[in-house]
């Protein structure tokens, strides 16, 4: 059994910089890779970013490339995603997911955690 949580989320203006944390608890080793996926108000939930945990390969929507990044710490079992010129766009609800293949539609994902918000203000 995994479990996934987030942290980090707030309210910040256009341009700012946000990094949000999702922490791995359980059985992490059977985790292949780990990633970022967002879903605003009235829109379904879009991939952001992925990471292939023991190589580190990471992997991103069009829409955040040059402005986010996704990390891992492997120590502390935690995924982190960097969130730089931050745009009003981008708000919406952020949810780490993980599992054993990679994932960039929602259904691909087999672990979730509850979800962080994160709000841009113009």
């Amino acid at each position: 059994q995994v479990q996934l949580e987030e942290s980090g989320g707030g309210l910040v203006q256009t341009g700012g910089s946000l990094r949000l944390s999702c922490a791995v608890y359980g059985r992490a080793f059977s985790i292949f890779t780990m990633g970022w996926f967002r879903q605003a108000p009235g829109k379904e939930r879009e991939f952001v970013a992925g990471i292939i945990w023991n190589v580190n390969n990471t992997y991103y929507a069009d829409s955040v490339k040059g402005r986010f990044t996704i990390s891992r710490d492997n120590n502390k079992n935690t995924v982190y995603l960097h969130m730089n010129s931050l745009k009003p766009e981008d708000t919406a609800v952020y949810y780490c997911a993980g599992g054993p293949r990679i994932a960039t539609t929602p259904k691909e994902a087999s672990t979730w955690g509850q979800g962080t918000q994160v709000t841009v203000s113009s």
